[in-house]
């Protein structure tokens, strides 16, 4: 019989709808029912693509033994970190508090009123490697509860204490000297080597990566600009990159980038595909534009929504096994190819008889271009076609605000650089999808199928899609798109906003926690001050208006120590400082839509750091606009910073050599 979360939006939540466990949502009955019962919460916190969670819930969650265990003494409540972002924040630093490391799935245990006291993240079925059967940690903690209630008040106190004392911003100062200084920390941890930065597990660095891009351009750093060739190259070559149908997997289990954790993440590829465009901005890399064109539409092809948005992730399983979906043997590869072809392709793509990955498979890399292009798309179609017989991996397609933001910045700018029309129209769609759906009235984080779930939006939510607000504008010079973000970004300042500088992670209005959540550091995806940074960066150089380069001004002061002591977390307010150090350029390309592709496409080509652009018609109702006319009947680009313009051009080539002097 089907439990509580058998009537979930979240795909993550209804995966565990049959288990035996009691389980509930997060929710002020569930708190209530522990205080009424007596008993401790179990809080359990994962997302749809999370492979251990997977592992977990097929070892415990699915045993009746344990389930009976758990509901006879917790109240269980399982959460969607995806969809409560800020749950997951104030739990995840306690976990991490509490044993040094953190992860999903996380175990937490808490007091009725929501304190922690234990914490923890998987757990076997049976002792392994020097960690306890999950049952055996179960019984520990209930008979704690039951006979020790002082020591675990205690321990809960003392946990929201350190929560709460470490909770405020560290402010300071982001220019010249601490931006070299945020180079130089990254420069010790890169891996010279392999690309990227420390060992593995190795994630994509896309945040740093734009950094460094950005660094590069206004300083003209060789050794910045070799860190983002060589990990980009290198990334795009190894496992984790889809070298049939484009997209990058989660993170690599190795150096050098061979064998992916295999899911796929919608926030991933956005930004990794902002930054493999800026890249091939930067160096015309023929690699770095045959990636941004796969991986937009890969976007479109599999994770693009029938509404119109964008899906969260796709799994890393399936037919029990995480990869199947993209690992080969040389079996396999003959079978489809031939006998020829399947020997030169397994050569190509690395396929190997003992296998690079599992039980004989190995992943696809490509590592140098084939000398026979022809030969390559040929096989490589075969390949693709022979794939989609199997098995497809599960899709998280519920829609999360802000990561649709990220995937419309990245491919509203796109479309229009590389002239794929289809990318900006999804854009534009996506961000209409958020509007209609996400803001018809409390702006919410999570949809599915155009139905809205019940969680509030948070600041990462308000930032990118603010962002994305503007990109549209920029893109269709539709003035509607900045009193869009105005409305967000008037909610940052007024109710978001740390008096101590910075701001938190959820409104003052939202649900209050036992904690409020605050925290600067980017991880796999910006965070919300960071996010809220760029957005109100680019609002202030359309508008002209102060308070919101203020207020952008004082999130990267409250992320400074974290982006000069740990950079590796910080890409994102790094990348943000450096467009404060540039202006940013503010660019008006003025003119009917066909007389202004050219200038348009310049424009969005310039490297300088958060350049802002906006093409539009005559009269556009933005500021930028003011006083901006066509030249001599011929569309016109206008080069600004801080409103004040130099003489306006009306070719490509004059943009370039005004946006460089």
């Amino acid at each position: 019989m089907a439990n509580r979360l058998a009537q979930s939006q979240s795909p993550y939540l209804r995966q565990h709808a049959d288990n035996p466990v009691d389980w509930w949502e997060w929710s002020p009955e569930a708190l209530d029912e522990a205080k009424r019962l007596d008993r401790p919460i179990l809080l359990s916190v994962g997302y749809a693509a999370c492979h251990w969670c997977h592992v977990m819930a097929h070892e415990s969650f699915e045993d009746p033994a344990t389930a009976a265990y758990m509901n006879d003494h917790f109240v269980n409540i399982k959460v969607d970190r995806e969809e409560r972002p800020d749950i997951d924040a104030v739990y995840m630093r306690a976990t991490q508090a509490m044993t040094g490391q953190g992860g999903w799935p996380m175990t937490c245990l808490l007091t009725p009123d929501g304190e922690p006291f234990f914490a923890g993240t998987y757990f076997p079925p049976e002792p392994r490697q020097g960690a306890p059967a999950f049952t055996q940690v179960l019984q520990a903690l209930a008979e704690a509860w039951r006979d020790r209630r002082d020591e675990v008040m205690t321990v809960a106190k003392d946990v929201l204490d350190h929560l709460q004392s470490t909770i405020d911003p560290l402010g300071g100062s982001l220019g010249p000297a601490e931006l070299d200084q945020a180079v130089g920390e990254l420069a010790k941890q890169y891996d010279a080597e392999a690309g990227g930065f420390g060992t593995s597990p190795k994630f994509p660095p896309s945040m740093v990566l734009e950094f460094l891009l950005r660094h590069a351009a206004r300083t003209g750093s060789q050794q910045a600009l070799g860190f983002v060739t060589n990990t980009c190259e290198v990334m795009a070559r190894g496992g984790m990159y889809d070298q049939l149908s484009g997209g990058f997997a989660r993170y690599s289990v190795d150096r050098f980038w061979q064998v992916p954790h295999f899911e796929k993440m919608l926030y991933d590829n956005a930004l990794l595909m902002r930054v493999y465009l800026h890249w091939w901005r930067r160096s015309g890399s023929p690699l770095a534009e045959r990636v941004v064109r796969e991986t937009g539409r890969f976007l479109l092809d599999e994770l693009r929504t029938p509404e119109g948005g964008f899906a969260s992730a796709l799994d890393a399983d399936s037919d029990g096994h995480e990869g199947t979906f993209y690992v080969w043997n040389p079996n396999q590869l003959m079978r489809v190819l031939g006998a020829a072809d399947g020997a030169w392709a397994a050569k190509l793509l690395g396929v190997t008889g003992p296998g690079t990955f599992e039980r004989g498979f190995s992943t696809l890399q490509l590592r140098e271009d084939p000398d026979d292009t022809g030969r390559w798309a040929d096989v490589r179609a075969k390949l693709l076609a022979a794939r989609t017989a199997r098995t497809r991996p599960a899709r998280d397609d519920k829609i999360v605000a802000a990561w649709n933001g990220l995937a419309i910045c990245a491919l509203a700018e796109a479309g229009v650089l590389l002239d794929e029309p289809d990318f900006t129209a999804a854009a534009v769609a996506a961000a209409e999808l958020i509007t209609d759906v996400h803001m018809g009235g409390e702006f919410v984080r999570t949809s599915r199928d155009g139905v809205l779930g019940s969680n509030a939006a948070v600041l990462e939510d308000h930032g990118s899609v603010a962002e994305a607000f503007l990109s549209v504008l920029g893109v269709t010079g539709d003035a509607v798109w900045l009193e869009r973000a105005r409305l967000l970004l008037d909610r940052v300042v007024d109710h978001f906003a740390d008096p101590a500088g910075g701001f938190f992670d959820t409104a003052d209005d939202a649900e209050a926690l036992v904690v409020r959540p605050q925290d600067a550091a980017d991880n796999a995806y910006p965070s919300g001050t960071s996010a809220a940074a760029h957005a109100l960066i680019a609002f202030a150089a359309i508008t002209g208006e102060r308070r919101y380069r203020a207020a952008a001004e004082s999130a990267i002061e409250s992320a400074a120590a974290i982006a000069t002591g740990a950079p590796r977390f910080a890409g994102w307010t790094l990348a943000a400082a450096e467009s404060v150090l540039a202006g940013p350029l503010e660019i008006a390309v003025v003119g009917d839509r066909e007389d202004r592709a050219a200038l348009h496409r310049a424009a969005l080509g310039l490297t300088s750091p958060g350049a802002v652009v906006v093409a539009g018609d005559v009269g556009l109702a933005v500021p930028l606009f003011e006083q901006r006319e066509l030249v001599d009947g011929k569309a016109a680009a206008y080069v600004c910073e801080g409103f004040v313009c130099r003489r306006p051009v009306t070719t490509a080539d004059e943009l370039v050599a005004l946006a460089a002097d």
